[in-house]
């Protein structure tokens, strides 16, 4: 399942939810990353000033992976001989 992204409420909402969807507490999640139930929780409060790498360990100790894809919206038709 894909989750887009575009604003830290969403990132908030995901976060709690794909920890919530593997059956985690904040508490687990922390003993996973070696870190403690409260910093979890602040990540999940506000992760646009938590760092990337932390973010991206707490999504793959849940299970999951990071990807940058292009909006189809952005992206180039590929030139054909109608296109000039």
């Amino acid at each position: 399942m894909k989750y887009p992204v575009d604003n830290p409420q969403q990132l908030r909402t995901i976060l709690r939810s794909l920890r919530q969807a593997r059956g985690l507490t904040q508490t687990q999640l922390g003993e996973r990353l070696g870190v403690t139930q409260k910093r979890i929780a602040r990540i999940e409060a506000a992760p646009e000033v938590t760092a990337f790498d932390q973010i991206s360990r707490m999504v793959t100790a849940m299970g999951y992976s990071l990807m940058v894809e292009e909006p189809s919206a952005y992206r180039v038709a590929e030139p054909g001989p109608d296109t000039w």
